[in-house]
């Protein structure tokens, strides 16, 4: 396994790992888009720019929704 492979699947780990712990803090959503940002940085490495592409477009995605975890509940 190559350092690249490893980086992808550190990534794809976390996003999981993050994803599943959402509910419990929002800071895990931070870190899920985080994860998401290293995912699509991986994508664009590996030469699979669509992957790259829409796990860009889930770190902003879930950026959004840390952010507006942190306002707390819509009324």
């Amino acid at each position: 396994m190559n350092p690249l492979s490893l980086f992808g699947l550190f990534a794809v780990t976390a996003m999981l790992l993050c994803y599943a712990f959402e509910n419990r803090s929002r800071w895990f959503i931070l870190g899920f888009a985080l994860a998401c940002a290293l995912g699509s940085a991986y994508g664009f490495l590996q030469g699979a720019w669509p992957f790259g592409l829409v796990e860009a477009v889930w770190t902003i995605v879930a950026a959004r929704r840390w952010w507006m975890a942190a306002e707390g509940p819509i009324e």
